[in-house]
Formats: structure tokens, sequence, C-alpha cells
């Protein structure tokens, strides 16, 4: 790992006194640096754009909190760099690094200490009059929601093209185990243990009351079509991207070709996560 890019949380001055002292002490190592445009400049670098970054190293360091980690996981794409998340926000689910432990978890990455979890990504293609109109990869979930003032809508979802139901709701979520903690576990779903191979249906507020979440292999493809013609009606990425949905049009959701790669420094207990994260068994 001798070419190292580093991504920031946009905005973060925070980072300048971090990677004053860590840029140094990377080069001393003979380790090749390269910074996004907008991080570097909080220290008065020269930069690369954010997307060539991936194609350019061999791991990147994304600094910041969870959002920061989607972005970059996405940048990333099947490019293949793992990723090293440092937490710089609040809660910090993937990005499990904390600011006082990077150095010994960059010493740990660099010396091959470092595990390698590898973590399903989806994507989503919207099929609109027989044309792909929009296609996207997420680490988290594809989820198709109501704006504030628009009505229940319906959602005719099949599984490999066997009929589930039509959700009747303010929408649908379609998350990998590794989102099965962010917006599906908002909505009442469960939380998947982040390697396995599964993917979870979680109906938003559902009409039905029996309609729940249901447990999906993720080698299956999951459609959706919008039954009734609604003017606010968005799939969402990530959280992040929105993409305004049509009367008829089908959102099909599979396992991406790819995997995102997580490093792991030192041995990672995922259920002390859970406890302190997420406040897990506490009353």
């Amino acid at each position: 790992m001798k070419r190292i890019g580093i991504i920031g949380k946009t905005g973060k001055t925070e980072l300048a006194g971090i990677l004053k002292p860590l840029l140094p002490w990377l080069g001393n190592r003979g380790h090749e640096v390269f910074i996004d445009e907008e991080t570097a400049a909080l220290i008065g670098a020269e930069g690369h754009p954010r997307a060539e970054i991936p194609s350019l190293v061999d791991v990147v360091i994304a600094f910041g909190g969870d959002g920061t980690m989607l972005g970059v996981t996405r940048l990333i794409g099947d490019r293949g760099a793992p990723i090293l998340g440092v937490n710089l926000g609040g809660l910090g689910f993937i990005t499990e690094v904390n600011r006082e432990e990077l150095f010994d978890a960059i010493d740990k990455m660099l010396s091959g200490h470092c595990s390698i979890e590898e973590r399903i990504m989806l994507t989503a293609r919207v099929n609109r009059n027989g044309k792909y109109a929009a296609d996207f990869t997420v680490l988290n979930d594809v989820v198709i929601n109501k704006g504030a003032l628009a009505r229940i809508i319906e959602l005719e979802t099949y599984v490999d093209c066997n009929y589930v139901t039509t959700f009747k709701a303010d929408g649908l979520i379609i998350a990998t185990p590794t989102g099965s903690t962010a917006y599906s576990l908002a909505a009442g779903g469960p939380i998947l243990y982040p390697t396995l191979n599964s993917i979870v249906l979680t109906p938003i507020c559902s009409h039905t009351l029996t309609n729940r979440t249901i447990v999906l292999p993720d080698n299956v493809t999951v459609l959706v079509s919008l039954c009734a013609a609604n003017e606010d009606v968005y799939l969402t990425l990530d959280g992040q991207i929105g993409f305004p949905l049509q009367k008829d049009d089908t959102v099909e959701i599979m396992k991406a070709a790819y995997t995102t790669r997580l490093l792991i420094p030192g041995q990672r207990d995922y259920f002390q996560v859970l406890r302190t994260k997420l406040k897990w068994g506490e009353r």
C-alpha cells in the first residue's frame, strides 16, 4: 500500500490539524499521498479531483462520518481499493476508527494487520418506456418514497418475476446488511450481520398492517413498479442522491457485480459496536 488516497468531508476544517502531522509521518515511511482538492485546500496544498483518486491509489482513508463513507464507496465503485473509515462525526457506524486511534490504525493498515470485510452493494436501474433511464450503485439502501404532500403510493413488487404483493405505503426500502442499521432499522426492519449475503425489504408506514419486513437471499432480482400517477415520488440512493419517478416506472434492484472492501484494524466485535453505537440492550 504505497499509494494512499485521502478523502475528507467537505468543509471539515478540523482536518487541517490532522493532516499536518499525518502527511510527513506517511512521507517518512515512503508512502505517496493523493488528497482530494477540497481537503488539500485546507492546508494550502495541491490536490486531485475527487473522482480521480480511486484510480491512483492502493487504499483510501475516508475522514468524516458514515455519509462520507457512503460517498467514497460509490466513488471507488469496481476499482477495488479498500477503505479505512475515520470517524469525525457523530454515530460513525461504518467509520469505526476514532481520531485518537488514527495513527495506530494506519500503522496496522500499512503493516498488513488489518482484516478486510467484503460488503455487498446493490445496483438499481430505472426502466422507463422500455429503456434504462438511470443506473445507480449503493452500499446502504435503495428507497422509493413519497414527498411530504403526496398520497400513499402503490408499489407492485416482484422477486425473480414472482409476484410478492402491492405495497400501499409511504414507500419501500431495499437494503443491504450494511444498510440494515440505517433507514430500514428506523422503519422497523431487522439488524442483519454485515457480511451476510442477504437483502432486506422494509415497507415504510404500510397501510396494510400485515405487510412486514422480509429478508431475501442476495442472488434475487427485485422489481418494483409505481402503479399510479403521483407527482412527488422519488428513488433515493444511500440517502444522498434523488431521482424522480413516474407512473409505470419499474426499478430493478440486484446485487452489484463488485463489493465494498472495508479495512478493520485489530479484532472488532460487531456486537460491541451494536452495544456502543446503538445502545443495544440498554433499558
